[in-house]
C-alpha cells in the first residue's frame, strides 16, 4: 500500500474526526495513485495516520476509511454495513418504511449513501472512487438487507456526463432485483408518499425532514398554512394530516403538484379541501399580498439553487428576499417556518438571512431550530455534514 503524506493542518482536522483530504501542495507531491486505491496517510514524520480511499481528480483527493482496511471487498463492508443498521437502533423512525440506513461520511463510508423506500434500496456514490467496487457493494447491501431491489441514483454531476453522452439522464440504474411499479407508496409516521425510484434527480420524499415534519404537525391544527416551494407536498399532507383548516401549495411544477395531490389522497385527505397553485413562488407571493391573503403558517424549504423564467434564487442570499416576502402574508403570531439543506450554509449564516428579511419592521422570535433525524448521524469532527436547517419563528409585529 502506498504511503501518501499530508501536511500539519490537515493532519490535525484528520485527528479531530474529519475524513477528507483536500488538495494541496503535500497531494500534489504524492506517488500516482488511481482512482479508487487505498493509501496509507502518513503525517510528515511519516507516522500512519490512516488508511483512504482516493479519487486523485477531485478536490477531496481521498476519504478516510474505519479500521484500516487492506482492501475494499464484501465481508468488510458487510461489517461496515452491520455498524450502520446497529445505529439505526437509535433512530425514532416510528411508523415509517422511508429513511436512511448509510450516511456516508457519519456511517464511516465517505462519499456512500444509502435510503430505505419500502422494500428497496437507494445507493448514491458522491465520488468516483467507488464506482470499482459497485458489485462489492451490491452483495454486501443484499447479505445485510435483504431488499426486493437495489438502484443507483446518479448525482447531478454525473448525469451531465450522461446526458453528453446521450444517454437519460432521469434515469436510474436497477443494480439488482427486481424493478420498483413507476409510482412506489413509502410509509413516513404512518402516512402516505408516492416515489419514483426509476427517474428523475429526486425520488419525491427527503426522508431528513421526517422528524421536522413531526415537529411541524404538533402547531398547525386548526391553521391557514401557505407551503412555498411544496414540491410533491410532504410538509402539506403533514399539515393536512394534523388538522390544519387549509393548506395551500405553491410550486413552479405542475407534475409535483399533482403528485402532492396523489398524496393527499392517498391519505384519505379531499384534495379539493385545499389549495395547489402552479406559479413562481416569489411572482405568487407578490399577487397573494396584492389580494389580501393572510396566513398563520408560512412554510419554505427551496432548493439551494433554482431558476425559473419569472426569478432566480439562492439560498446565499435569497432567504432575506423570500422572508421580507413571505411576512406581510403572515399573521401576527404566525409561525415562519424555514428550512434549507444547503451545505455551505451553517445556522449562524442562515439566522443572518432571517433577520436580513426583517428589515422593514417585522420581528421574529425563534422558538425551535432542529436539523436532520438520527438516521442521518454526522461525527462531531466533521460540521459539514450537519448540512439541514430548520427554523420555527413567531411573527411578534
Amino acid at each position: 500500500m502506498k504511503k501518501c503524506q499530508v501536511g500539519p493542518e490537515t493532519k490535525r482536522v484528520l485527528l479531530q474526526g474529519h475524513p477528507w483530504v483536500i488538495a494541496d501542495r503535500y497531494t500534489r507531491q504524492w506517488p500516482k495513485v488511481t482512482n479508487g486505491e487505498l493509501v496509507m496517510l502518513v503525517d510528515d514524520q511519516w507516522q500512519s495516520l490512516s488508511v483512504a480511499i482516493c479519487d486523485p481528480d477531485n478536490r477531496i483527493v481521498a476519504r478516510r476509511l474505519p479500521g484500516n482496511p487492506v482492501r475494499v471487498n464484501s465481508p468488510w463492508l458487510e461489517e461496515q454495513f452491520q455498524g450502520c443498521l446497529a445505529l439505526r437502533r437509535h433512530a425514532l423512525l416510528g411508523d415509517s418504511t422511508c429513511y436512511r440506513l448509510v450516511n456516508g461520511e457519519g456511517d464511516g463510508l465517505p462519499g456512500v449513501t444509502v435510503d430505505r423506500y419500502g422494500d428497496y434500496l437507494m445507493l448514491q456514490l458522491y465520488t468516483t472512487a467507488w464506482e470499482g467496487y459497485r458489485s462489492e457493494l451490491v452483495a454486501a447491501l443484499e447479505k445485510v438487507f435483504k431488499p426486493a431491489g437495489i438502484y443507483l441514483k446518479y448525482r447531478p454531476q454525473q448525469t451531465r456526463k450522461l446526458e453528453a453522452q446521450n444517454k437519460s439522464r432521469q434515469v436510474n440504474e436497477l443494480l439488482a432485483g427486481v424493478p420498483a411499479p413507476d409510482l412506489y407508496q413509502v410509509k413516513e409516521d404512518g402516512l402516505y408518499y408516492q416515489v419514483n425510484l426509476h427517474r428523475g434527480l429526486h425520488t419525491g420524499l427527503f426522508p431528513d425532514q421526517r422528524r421536522n415534519r413531526r415537529e411541524l404537525m404538533q402547531r398547525v391544527a386548526g391553521m391557514q398554512v401557505l407551503n412555498l416551494f411544496a414540491f410533491t407536498g410532504a410538509f402539506s399532507v403533514a399539515a393536512a394530516a394534523a388538522g390544519a383548516g387549509r393548506v395551500t401549495s405553491v410550486d413552479v411544477s405542475e407534475k409535483y403538484l399533482n403528485i402532492a395531490r396523489k398524496n393527499f389522497s392517498a391519505n384519505q385527505i379531499d384534495p379539493h379541501q385545499h389549495e395547489f397553485i402552479v406559479n413562481d413562488v416569489f411572482a405568487e407571493l407578490t399577487k397573494m399580498q396584492t389580494d389580501g391573503r393572510l396566513f398563520d403558517c408560512i412554510l419554505f424549504d427551496p432548493p439551494s439553487f433554482s431558476t425559473t423564467k419569472k426569478s432566480r434564487f439562492s439560498t446565499q442570499g435569497g432567504t432575506a428576499d423570500l422572508v421580507s416576502a413571505a411576512l406581510p402574508l403572515l399573521a401576527v403570531r404566525g409561525l415562519l417556518v424555514g428550512s434549507s439543506n444547503h451545505q455551505k450554509v451553517f445556522l449562524e449564516d442562515y439566522m443572518k438571512e432571517l433577520r436580513r428579511g426583517t428589515a422593514d419592521g417585522n420581528r421574529l422570535r425563534t422558538i425551535f431550530t432542529g436539523g436532520q433525524p438520527e438516521d442521518f448521524p454526522c461525527d462531531v469532527g466533521f460540521p459539514e455534514g450537519r448540512y439541514l436547517k430548520f427554523v420555527i419563528n413567531v411573527k411578534v409585529s
